[in-house]
């Protein structure tokens, strides 16, 4: 598999190009099951994100893995990790700031869920947001498709921690499927993640109730030495759980935080 701290070709995924609501982007896919979309974490497909597709894809699930911004593979430089970071704040694609609502690219997402579900088959699809996209497993919950989110050190908005990116009215929607369909959101942090703070926990399960169900993981769970340049560089804490700050090791915390998500998945799309 190699090191996370070169690039990745990501040549064993096949890259396709999928247009949805008039708006095409590149897709990585790899795998065979139910369908499960893995959403990036800034500042982009990095080898640690690819890392856990493969995990996702050697679980029994096809993997659909969507390029939202950076270079595909690459690992960035300091600088041009928060350039990316700094152009997605500003797109009109995402919505980083408290009071903006959900962000639009989440519509292209649904759209993404429905066309892999109708492709790969199966009870419904499952998502994973980390990070900048973390939040956006929940809002795709307004598609029917969508049966298993998790929300991964969720960080929009950016400007309030106490807050979550999904307005009242999306909240309550996502309520309401959740109790209709008898289904949870799982959500991961690590407890002195500076970007997802125990108060957007607590605004979570103030939301949603006994539907979220949140992990938090202890600081000393967290890899720290080997990271990439951009979180060596701009992210003071913990904060990567299944991915930078995942440790590989047997009786890890946050293996053992990988493998629930797996499982998850597994009872969700597999039943």
């Amino acid at each position: 598999m190699g090191s996370q701290l070169q690039d990745d070709p990501l040549d064993d995924f096949e890259a396709r190009a999928i247009k949805l609501d008039g708006v095409e982007k590149r897709v990585y896919v790899c795998g065979t099951g139910p369908a499960v979309i893995v959403m990036t974490e800034m500042p982009g497909i990095s080898p640690h994100v690819a890392r856990f597709a493969r995990w996702v894809c050697d679980a029994g699930f096809s993997v659909y893995m969507p390029s939202l911004f950076g270079r595909d593979g690459v690992v960035p430089s300091a600088e041009e990790g928060a350039a990316v970071f700094r152009h997605a704040c500003m797109s009109a694609e995402f919505r980083a700031l408290a009071g903006n609502g959900s962000s639009p690219v989440t519509q292209w997402l649904r759209a993404l869920a429905r066309l892999a579900h109708k492709e790969c088959g199966g009870p419904g699809v499952g998502a994973i947001g980390m990070c900048f996209t973390g939040n956006f497993a929940l809002s795709m919950m307004l598609e029917p498709a969508m049966l298993a989110p998790v929300l991964s050190q969720p960080s929009l908005p950016l400007d309030d921690p106490a807050s979550v990116e999904s307005p009242p009215d999306e909240l309550a929607a996502v309520r309401a499927r959740l109790d209709k369909d008898d289904l949870t959101v799982m959500g991961f942090r690590f407890e002195g993640d500076k970007f997802c703070q125990a108060a957007r926990f607590a605004a979570y399960e103030k939301a949603l109730g006994e539907r979220f169900i949140g992990r938090v993981l202890p600081d000393s769970a967290a890899k720290k030495d080997g990271l990439p340049p951009f979180f060596a560089e701009h992210v003071p804490t913990p904060h990567s759980v299944v991915t930078v700050h995942l440790r590989d090791e047997a009786g890890s915390p946050t293996l053992a935080a990988r493998d629930e998500i797996l499982g998850f998945f597994e009872r969700r799309l597999k039943t």
